[in-house]
């Protein structure tokens, strides 16, 4: 780092990772006022002065026949992305989980010298275990959020950290269940069971379909409310709108479902929810929403993944907890039936919801340091620059 303002590069492909990303500038900035930070990265980043050199809607893609297919776009602005490193030549980077690009990256950008940290690790544990090698390379600090991961790396000769879950800082909602009614044109008065199909158009696609079938099932007197992700572009949102109005004519009884803006304000105040398993089950466990995991993905992706996929649960809040606490909907076994037979439990059956949620108690202490998560990857890449700029300092010629 040299006496001029600092210049990071910020890689975050996804709606989670953009949200860190958003939250790291904020944190940097208060150390570093006149920091620079451009890559990858959504819209709520660059409200903050973040220039995008590639934005992160433009090649979030999920599943391996997904990535295959994408892969000459993902190519093509990866390659401006280093392209933009090569000209600028950051002082850091911090890349945020995408390992399909962020582990390129990380490559490309420690063979430019430039002090690499990870944070939100890869599931690397589940499979590709063969990719830690990229990580021992070229990864200076791995930083993760789940208490297991640091013992992985560790074990693997990375210098690794648990600095906790950024979203085990967060504090409820605030806005109370009334105002919410109010401002997304909800009854008060219903039971509210959420529904979270994902994140990714792809992934809403898959999952959205079998969520509307067991709603109309379910013969419950609710109101159901589908948050939109930020990320989602003004085109993706059209099309879920659509698709959404396609899905419920096609039931056979009268079906209400309220598309909303605010994830965690529904998973504050809906009795339970039917979340796809990603980022959003951390946030139910988190808020003490009681939830089932489904996920749907191509028959192909599901074919490859049995055979190289080694946890036993693909539910995030069960590899915490080390078992089973809430239901795992997967591929075949999620179907419109089963989900409105355990959700039927935990609408109704209150012995069943309070255990749940001491489960997810547990699991949320889990997730929480003394110390800030994202504060701490702020303190982490300061002491890189810092060390970068000592490095330069003595390799320079003397006059």
């Amino acid at each position: 780092m040299t006496n001029s303002s600092p210049r990071i590069f910020l890689s975050a492909g996804e709606a989670s990772g953009e949200h860190y990303g958003t939250l790291l500038i904020t944190a940097l900035r208060a150390l570093e006022p006149d920091a620079e930070f451009f890559g990858l990265g959504g819209r709520r980043m660059e409200a903050l002065g973040f220039r995008p050199v590639v934005r992160s809607e433009d090649v979030a893609v999920m599943g391996i026949t997904e990535v295959v297919r994408h892969m000459p776009r993902i190519y093509r602005e990866y390659r401006r992305l280093r392209a933009a490193i090569a000209a600028e030549k950051p002082d850091a980077a911090i890349l945020i989980d995408f390992p399909d690009v962020n582990l390129s990256l990380a490559r490309h950008l420690s063979r430019q010298g430039v002090p690499v940290i990870y944070f939100v690790s890869p599931q690397l544990w589940a499979w590709k275990k063969h990719r830690v090698r990229s990580v021992q390379r070229y990864v200076d600090r791995m930083l993760v959020i789940f208490p297991f991961e640091e013992r992985f790396y560790h074990d693997r000769g990375v210098d690794a950290e648990f600095v906790g879950h950024p979203l085990a800082e967060m504090d409820p909602p605030t806005v109370t269940r009334e105002e919410f009614a109010r401002q997304s044109g909800l009854d008060a008065s219903k039971t509210w069971v959420g529904l979270l199909p994902g994140s990714r158009g792809k992934e809403i696609r898959l999952n959205l379909p079998e969520m509307v079938r067991a709603a109309a099932l379910l013969h419950f007197d609710a109101e159901f409310l589908l948050p939109l992700a930020p990320t989602l572009t003004p085109p993706q949102r059209d099309h879920i709108r659509a698709l959404l109005a396609e899905l419920v004519a096609a039931q056979s009884r009268p079906l209400r479902i309220t598309l909303v803006e605010d994830a965690r304000a529904v998973l504050h105040h809906a009795r339970a929810s039917v979340v796809a398993s990603g980022t959003a089950t951390v946030e139910a466990a988190l808020i003490g929403n009681p939830f089932i995991v489904v996920y749907r993905i191509s028959p192909l992706s599901y074919a490859v993944a049995k055979r190289v996929v080694d946890v036993p649960h693909v539910a995030m809040v069960n590899l915490i907890a080390g078992k089973r606490i809430v239901p795992e909907l997967i591929q075949g076994d999620f179907t419109a039936e089963e989900v409105v037979s355990h959700l039927r439990a935990l609408l109704e059956n209150d012995q069943a919801r309070a255990q749940m949620q001491s489960c997810l108690r547990r699991v949320g202490d889990m997730l929480r340091c003394d110390d800030s998560a994202i504060g701490r990857v702020a303190q982490v890449t300061m002491q890189l620059l810092r060390h970068s700029s000592t490095l330069e300092e003595r390799q320079s010629p003397v006059p």
